[in-house]
């Protein structure tokens, strides 16, 4: 290459570097706000769907944020692995490698992030909550727990 030609840029000169543009700047900002109060969110999604709607994502972020903030975090840890074991006994998983209280003592927002991912892999989309969930599974035709398996023999 001589001195006289340049390297190819990987912008073409219709791109620039600039300010992006509302719409852009909306994703960035609900992006870098969400994952700034991630474990809280996380935990508030969490347990909505594992109580299948029997508690709000917002009120059970809240009990989470006074218990981990204005308490000693062990507690908060106590509060998470109830639902991760809920979470467990609900869905047949097994507790491996590590009980349920080590995961959340040693690893605490690792293993919220494992149940929420875990969770979208079950098929719920965590951002609209349970009932919209419901709803959507609904539409689609399909449950949303498994089907109850009576045991024994009956005429």
């Amino acid at each position: 290459m001589s001195p006289k030609q340049s390297a190819p840029s990987s912008l073409s000169p219709k791109q620039s570097l600039g300010p992006p543009d509302f719409a852009t700047a909306f994703l960035i900002a609900s992006f870098v706000a969400r994952h700034a109060f991630a474990p809280v969110l996380l935990f508030g999604q969490n347990a909505e769907i594992i109580d299948q709607g029997a508690s709000a994502c917002a009120v059970d972020a809240v009990i989470y944020v006074v218990i981990h903030h204005f308490s000693c975090c062990f507690i908060s840890f106590m509060y998470a692995c109830y639902y991760r074991r809920k979470f467990r006994l609900q869905y047949g998983l097994k507790a491996s490698p590590c009980p349920d209280f080590c995961a959340h003592c040693f690893c605490h927002y690792c293993a919220l992030c494992q149940e929420h991912r875990e969770l979208k892999n079950l098929g719920y989309l965590m951002t609209i909550g349970w009932n919209a969930n419901v709803e959507r599974r609904a539409q689609q035709g399909v449950t949303l727990m498994a089907p109850v398996v009576e045991t024994g023999m009956h005429r």
